[in-house]
């Protein structure tokens, strides 16, 4: 039995959830947009030079979670999967996931954005286990803080022996082990895996994976 892990933002999704997220509540009126637009930028510019503290991108991400009913937040999302992700999932990106899935691998989705961002996007994709940045709750209403280790970094590789450890396996008890990612940010845990994958890769990555020998695949 193999364990095919994926990234989600720039490799299963053209484009970056976590900042449409963001983007798509400045578009409703729900967050400034002179402020919070900016803000938005500065953070997805520096994840993607490896700058990004995550703490203080969390607070700036999670707290808007804190601010509206759960019902309020899930209409929002159920518009947000119609106008801004849906549109970023190419048919490449299905077809891979559905292979893996049909040859019995277990599928998962490890990634940095939060779980009430990330959890309908990962049943469109028919994926059942993921591993995102837990949104913290008390009763039915976000606090706009994290819980645990942030899926980030070297914080996916715990995240995802804590959830192997969980269901009675670890990374040995896999035949082989598939990691697919765009981002040098996801070093640690491409390192980990028997059959590493950069998908549409930043130049860091890309060149990375070049000197390694590692495939570099695009569904774009």
């Amino acid at each position: 039995m193999d364990l095919v892990l994926f990234d989600l933002d720039n490799t299963l999704l053209n484009g970056d959830s976590d900042f449409e997220w963001a983007q798509f509540l400045i578009g409703k009126g729900v967050l400034d947009q002179e402020v919070q637009e900016a803000r938005n930028v500065r953070f997805y510019e520096q994840y993607k030079d490896g700058t990004l503290d995550i703490f203080e991108f969390l607070d700036f991400q999670l707290m808007p979670l804190a601010r509206h009913p759960r019902t309020e937040l899930e209409a929002w999302h159920r518009e947000f999967m119609h106008a801004s992700i849906r549109p970023r999932i190419t048919t490449a990106a299905r077809e891979l996931v559905d292979h893996h899935r049909a040859r019995g691998a277990i599928v998962a989705i490890v990634t940095a954005t939060n779980s009430f961002v990330t959890g309908p996007i990962a049943r469109e994709f028919g994926i059942q286990h993921l591993i995102a940045t837990i949104a913290a709750q008390e009763g039915d209403r976000f606090t706009g803080k994290s819980r645990g280790v942030p899926s980030f970094k070297a914080g996916k590789i715990e995240r995802l022996d804590g959830w192997l450890e969980s269901i009675g396996l670890h990374m040995g008890s896999f035949e082989r082990t598939w990691f697919y990612s765009d981002s040098h940010n996801d070093l640690p845990l491409l390192a980990r895996v028997s059959d590493p994958v950069a998908v549409d890769p930043d130049e860091r990555l890309r060149q990375h994976a070049l000197s390694q020998g590692w495939p570099v695949l695009s569904l774009r």
